[in-house]
C-alpha cells in the first residue's frame, strides 16, 4: 500500500508532463462521402462530380476517380443540384433557407443567391430551356417555378417565377414537391413526377417558349406504375422511365405502358440510352428495351438510396453513391458499355515432366461473341519464366476449346489463356496451374531468433544441398516496417561447401530469406530467419544545478521550485512514440507511477517538461523505453533506456 504523502508527491510531479515536440503526419487522398444525398450531378467538360450532403450542409466536388478535390460547407441545407446546359453554373437548392444558389463549378464559389418566395422549398432542381426549374409546396399544394439567369434584377424584373405548373391539360395541380428531369439532347422538355400522393401521377412539359405547356399528363392509380420515386426522360424516345423499371410512352397528351426492366431501387439513363440500375448490392447496366444485363458491378451493400447513380455525359463510366453503414461513398465504375465475358481454364492438377497433357476451357458471354474467336495461350515454367507463347486456339461454336502440350520442365507450369476483347466485350484472362513433379533439396539459414544491439553487423550464412544444374542462392533482407520492402542483398553461386554469406546492418527487426529458384529436376525452396534489433536510446536531464551522489548513485540536483526537462533521443520512425517511466523513492523502495507515451519529433527527439514539485527531499528516476507494438510501430524490439536520477532540494 502507498501512503497518502507518496501518492500526492507522484501526482504533483507527473500531472503536468507535456510533450514539447510533435511530429507531423502525412495526409492521404480523401474519398467523397456524404451522410444523406442532397443532389448528384456530373460535369463532363470539367470531369467533376458534384454531390450535395443534405445532412451536413455541404457541396462536395470529386474528380472522375472519386477523389475529393473541393467542397463548400456551411450552407445549412442542400436538397438537390443541377448544372446549366453550358456547364457554366451549378445550381443548389436550399429548402431550409428558401434559396437557390448559383455557383461556379470550377471553384464552388457562390455567384448569385436567389430568394424563393415560399416557406415549403425549393426541393428538386433541373435545368432546361435556358432556365433552372424547381419544385416546392406541401403535400396538398405543390407547384414548380423557374429562374431565368439572363434576367438582371437590377432592371426591375424578378428572375424568379412561381406557380409555373400548367393547369390547362393537367386537370389538377401538383400534390407535393415534384421530381424533375431533363435531357440535354431535348432542350425545353421537362419531366415531372408526383411525390405528394402515393399513386403514379406525372407530366411531360414543354418549357421551351414562355409559359410551360402540358405535352402529356397522367393522374391516376397504380394501374400504370406502382408509385413514383424516380423519373427519367428516355433519350431518343417519347418515353419516361419510372423507378428505373417501368417505361411509359407519351402520345396525344397521354401516357401508356411501353415495357419494363427488372426491378430496381435507383436508376439513371445514359445519353446513348443505356440504363444503369442499383438493386440488391449490385449495379446492372441494360441496353435499351432488354432485360439481360450488359454488365454488372458489385456495389458492396444492399441498403436502399434513391438517386444514387449518374452517368458521365460521354457514357464512359457510371458514378455510384454506394451505401456503407449510414453513409454513401462515391465510386467510379469503368467501361460500362462493354460486356464482360467469362473465360475458364482447366488443366490437370499434376502431371509427369515431358509427358503430353490436355487443357480445356470455355469462353461465354451474355452478349453473343464473334464467331471463330481466337484465344492466345502462354506457358510459364522454370525454363521460360517470362512465358512462352503457344499456338493460338479457336473457340468452337458452343464456346469450348482444348489444346495439348508437353511441359519440358518440372515444377509449377502455368497455362494462361487470354481473349483480347472486341467492340462489344472487355478482355478476359484466366489461367490454371499444373504441378510437374521434381525432387526436393535442403536449404538452411542461421541466426534465427537472435537479438542484437542497434547497428550491429551480422553475418548470415545459407547452406544449399544437392541440385541438378542451378547452384545459385539469393539472400534477401526485409526490415520490419512498410517503408523499406524486401531487398536482395546477395546473389551468387554457393561455394564448394554449399555456403553463401551476406552481412546485415541490424537497425530494425529483419526477416532474412534464402531462396533457391530450382531447376528442371529440383524444386525451388525458401527458408527464413528472423533476427531482432533494439533501438538506439540516449536520455538526459536539463535545468539541474549540480550533480552529486546519494549513496553510490549519481543524481541530478534540482531546486524544489525548478521544473526539470527530460530529453530523449531515439531512432526515428514515422509515428513512433517512446514511453516515459517515472519512479519515486520512498522509505527505501522505488514506486512506479503511471507511464505515459510521447510522440518523437522528425529529428528523433522529445523534450518533456515537468512542473516543479515545490517540495524538497523528493528522489525520482526517469527513463525512456521503446515498446514493440505500444510505441506506435513494430519495427524494433523492446528497448529500455538508462535510468536518470533526480533529487529536489531546497
Amino acid at each position: 500500500m502507498r501512503s497518502t504523502s507518496v501518492a500526492t508527491a507522484l501526482a504533483v510531479v507527473f500531472s503536468s508532463a507535456a510533450l514539447s515536440v510533435v511530429a507531423a503526419g502525412t495526409a492521404s487522398a480523401a474519398g467523397t462521402t456524404v451522410t444523406n444525398i442532397g443532389g448528384f450531378v456530373v460535369d463532363g467538360p470539367l470531369q467533376r462530380v458534384f454531390v450535395g450532403d443534405a445532412a451536413n450542409g455541404r457541396i462536395l466536388a470529386s474528380d472522375y476517380n472519386g477523389t475529393l478535390v473541393d467542397s463548400n460547407a456551411g450552407l445549412g441545407s442542400v436538397s438537390d443540384l443541377a448544372l446549366s446546359d453550358d456547364g457554366s453554373t451549378l445550381y443548389a437548392a436550399l429548402p431550409n433557407t428558401h434559396q437557390i444558389l448559383a455557383l461556379d463549378p470550377a471553384t464552388l464559389d457562390v455567384k448569385t443567391t436567389y430568394s424563393i418566395p415560399t416557406d415549403t422549398g425549393p426541393r428538386h432542381l433541373a435545368f432546361t430551356g435556358g432556365k433552372a426549374w424547381f419544385s416546392y409546396g406541401d403535400q396538398w399544394d405543390g407547384d414548380i417555378g423557374s429562374i431565368d439567369p439572363s434576367v438582371d434584377p437590377a432592371g426591375g424584373t424578378d428572375p424568379v417565377a412561381m406557380a409555373q405548373f400548367p393547369t390547362e391539360g393537367t386537370s389538377v395541380g401538383l400534390w407535393g414537391q415534384a421530381l424533375l428531369d431533363t435531357d440535354p439532347n431535348r432542350p425545353g422538355v421537362l419531366a415531372v413526377g408526383q411525390t405528394g400522393i402515393s399513386t403514379d401521377s406525372m407530366a411531360v412539359l414543354d418549357v421551351s417558349d414562355g409559359a410551360p405547356k402540358a405535352t402529356a399528363w397522367y393522374f391516376g392509380d397504380y394501374t400504370l406504375n406502382n408509385g413514383i420515386g424516380d423519373i427519367d426522360l428516355v433519350p431518343g424516345a417519347d418515353q419516361v422511365l419510372i423507378n428505373g423499371t417501368d417505361r411509359d410512352a407519351w402520345a396525344d397528351g397521354k401516357f401508356s405502358k411501353a415495357g419494363s426492366y427488372p426491378g430496381a431501387w435507383g436508376a439513371d439513363i445514359a445519353p446513348n440510352g443505356l440504363v444503369a440500375q442499383f438493386n440488391a448490392g449490385k449495379v446492372a447496366v441494360y441496353r435499351p428495351d432488354t432485360t439481360t444485363p450488359l454488365r454488372t458491378y458489385s456495389a458492396g451493400s444492399t441498403d436502399y438510396a434513391a438517386g444514387n447513380l449518374r452517368w458521365a455525359p460521354d457514357s464512359s463510366r457510371i458514378f455510384a453513391l454506394v451505401p456503407n453503414g449510414g453513409t454513401f461513398t462515391l465510386k467510379a465504375l469503368n467501361q460500362p458499355t462493354l460486356n464482360v465475358p467469362t473465360l475458364t481454364v482447366n488443366a490437370p492438377s499434376s502431371a509427369p515432366r515431358a509427358k503430353k497433357l490436355t487443357v480445356t476451357g470455355k469462353l461465354s458471354a451474355t452478349v453473343p461473341l464473334p464467331a471463330g474467336a481466337k484465344l492466345s495461350v502462354t506457358r510459364t515454367d522454370i525454363e521460360s519464366p517470362s512465358g512462352k507463347a503457344l499456338a493460338a486456339v479457336t473457340v468452337r461454336a458452343d464456346g469450348t476449346y482444348s489444346f495439348a502440350d508437353t511441359p519440358p520442365a518440372g515444377g509449377t507450369v502455368t497455362y494462361k489463356v487470354t481473349y483480347a476483347g472486341d467492340a462489344g466485350h472487355t478482355t478476359a484472362t484466366a489461367s490454371d496451374k499444373v504441378a510437374v513433379s521434381r525432387a526436393g533439396t535442403s536449404l538452411s539459414l542461421n541466426n534465427n531468433g537472435k537479438l542484437y544491439n542497434y547497428g550491429t553487423d551480422v553475418k548470415f550464412t545459407a547452406h544449399l544441398g544437392t541440385t541438378y544444374k542451378n547452384r545459385t542462392v539469393k539472400i534477401y533482407a526485409d526490415p520490419f516496417g512498410g517503408d523499406k520492402g524486401n531487398k536482395l542483398i546477395k546473389s551468387g553461386k554457393v561455394d564448394s561447401h554449399g555456403n553463401l554469406t551476406a552481412w546485415v546492418d541490424m537497425t530494425r527487426d529483419t526477416a532474412v530469406s534464402a531462396v533457391f529458384d530450382g531447376d528442371a529436376r529440383y524444386a525451388p525452396k525458401t527458408v527464413k530467419s528472423t533476427a531482432y534489433a533494439r533501438v538506439k536510446i540516449s536520455t538526459s536531464l536539463s535545468r539541474y544545478y549540480k550533480t552529486a551522489k546519494i549513496g553510490s548513485t549519481s543524481y541530478r540536483w534540482f531546486h524544489k521550485n525548478t521544473g526539470p526537462v527530460f530529453n530523449t533521443t531515439m531512432t526515428y520512425y514515422p509515428g513512433r512514440e517512446h514511453r516515459l517511466d517515472l519512479e519515486i523513492y520512498y522509505q527505501g523502495k522505488w514506486y512506479q507511477t503511471d507511464s505515459e507515451y510521447f510522440r518523437l519529433g522528425t529529428n528523433g527527439k522529445t523534450a518533456v517538461q515537468f512542473d516543479a514539485p515545490g517540495e524538497s527531499g523528493i528522489r525520482a528516476r526517469m527513463r525512456s523505453v521503446y515498446v514493440n507494438g505500444s510505441s506506435g510501430d513494430t519495427v524494433n524490439s523492446t528497448t529500455y533506456g538508462a535510468w536518470n536520477y533526480l533529487y529536489f532540494s531546497n
